[in-house]
Parts: structure tokens; sequence; C-alpha cells
């Protein structure tokens, strides 16, 4: 099942949790500190995605929860029963089963898509996003001009097709920040 929102989770487990239930797109806030670029990346999910926040069903899951929708108020809201989430005495969305993550998806009316991916990897090699010496440095500079922030070559792709970045946006993009080099 593939996702059209962006997800907003609390961190990179919650992130790999949530993707081994459903193919989407992630921001995570890495606990209540909520930096400046991530805010920027939530608003540019919230503006062009739409994003659900699923936080972890525990006290500081909430304050976060809280704090994102009183900054964007017609964001979705997933959540998850603490007995889904709970091993071990820890609670988090990390430690709930793919099925738990799909149904707390489903309840919060994501939109599915089955469209293909606009931009591929080889995309992204074609471009030197990914696969070079200067690759990261290039993204980060593209990252800057499109608004979509820092990653790793694979969540750059995942970004590029979630917020409806077009190649020829992409390209333009690419042309713009080498001629500023």
């Amino acid at each position: 099942m593939k996702i059209k929102e962006t997800i907003v989770v609390e961190g990179r487990d919650d992130t790999t949790a949530v993707r081994a239930a459903v193919e989407c797109l992630t921001v995570e806030t890495h606990g209540y500190g909520i930096r400046p670029q991530t805010w920027e990346l939530i608003r540019k999910a919230y503006e062009t995605t739409g994003i659900i926040v699923f936080t972890d069903p525990d006290h500081a899951g909430e304050q976060i929860r809280k704090r994102i929708t009183e900054r964007f108020p017609d964001a979705k809201q997933a959540f998850l029963d603490r007995g889904l989430a709970e091993k071990n005495g820890d609670i988090g969305i990390e430690n709930a089963a793919p099925e738990s993550i799909i149904e707390a998806l489903k309840k919060a009316r994501c939109r599915q898509e089955n469209s293909r991916a606009e931009i591929t990897m080889s995309d992204m090699v074609r471009w030197g996003l990914c696969g070079r010496d200067d690759s990261g440095k290039k993204r980060d500079a593209l990252g800057a001009q499109l608004g979509i922030g820092h990653a790793n070559s694979k969540t750059f792709c995942r970004r590029l097709n979630a917020f409806g970045i077009t190649a020829e946006e992409v390209e333009a993009a690419i042309a713009e920040t080498e001629d500023t080099d």
C-alpha cells in the first residue's frame, strides 16, 4: 500500500516500522525540540502532499502532536493504542506490528495511490545526485533550491516524487544552482 500524504513520526525507528508496513515518505521530528529545518520540511509537506501526524502513544508523543497540530490544524491524525505499541515496557510506533500501523493509517483516512514514481534512481544517477563524490553537496544545493531539505539519495528521490516535483523542474533547478556556482 502506498500512502500519498507525508507521515510525521518522532524518529528513525518509527520511520523503519512505518515503511515496513506501507510505502510512504516520512519526516522525523527527532523528539520535542523540532529544528527550524524540520518545521520547514513539515510545512512543505503539509502544503503539497498533506501530512499525517503519527506520534508515539505516550506523553512526549502527545506533546509533539499538539505542537504540530497547532501549526498545521488540518493535518490528519493517526493513533495507535498503547497496548499495540508496547514491547518490554517501551512504548513507541517502532514496536507496532505492520498490520496495526496499516489499520491506524486507514483510520486516519490516508489517501492511497497506485501510480508509479516519475523520478527514478536512474534519473538521480544521471543528474549526479547519487553515485559521485560530490552528490551529497549537489543534493544539498538542490534541496535548498526546491525547499525539500537535505537527505540521502533514496529519501531525496522519494521527496521529489511525494512533493510532485517533475523531472523538468529538477533539471531547471540543477541548471540554476550550477549557474550560481
